[in-house]
């Protein structure tokens, strides 16, 4: 699922817009960053190119096994691109696209709203 460039992108006015059914590309966004450790990830990534196991060791809970499956999708979907590093030891390190970095203001929302108004989970 790669993201439409900015020429082809929906907008309100788009007579395919139907107001009484749901989006289905805002549908699709939703369901692509809102999968489990998604947000975490992308708001590790906002900070810059981040390690594989650096990743992993920021985001508490999360398994390598999973991680690797949230960034594969996060990179067929185009918003992070991965890079191998030469070694030895050979690495591998993540950054977000054009794409990525576009939703900092969308995640930065979300975030002020969850302070706002959603009470800090239990451990």
């Amino acid at each position: 699922m790669a993201l439409a460039p900015d020429s082809v992108a929906r907008e309100t006015s788009d007579p395919d817009h139907d107001p009484a059914h749901v989006c289905a590309v805002y549908h699709q966004a939703i369901e692509l960053i809102g999968k489990r450790w998604t947000g975490a990830i992308l708001s590790i990534l906002m900070r810059g190119p981040v390690r594989f196991h650096s990743l992993v060791s920021a985001v508490p809970g999360m398994s390598e096994r999973l991680c690797a499956g949230r960034l594969r999708e996060l990179e067929t979907a185009g918003l992070v691109s991965r890079r191998v590093l030469p070694g030895p030891p050979v690495g591998v390190e993540y950054t977000l696209t054009e794409a990525g970095r576009d939703l900092n203001d969308a995640l930065g929302a979300l975030g002020k709203w969850a302070h706002r108004w959603l009470q800090p989970a239990t451990v």
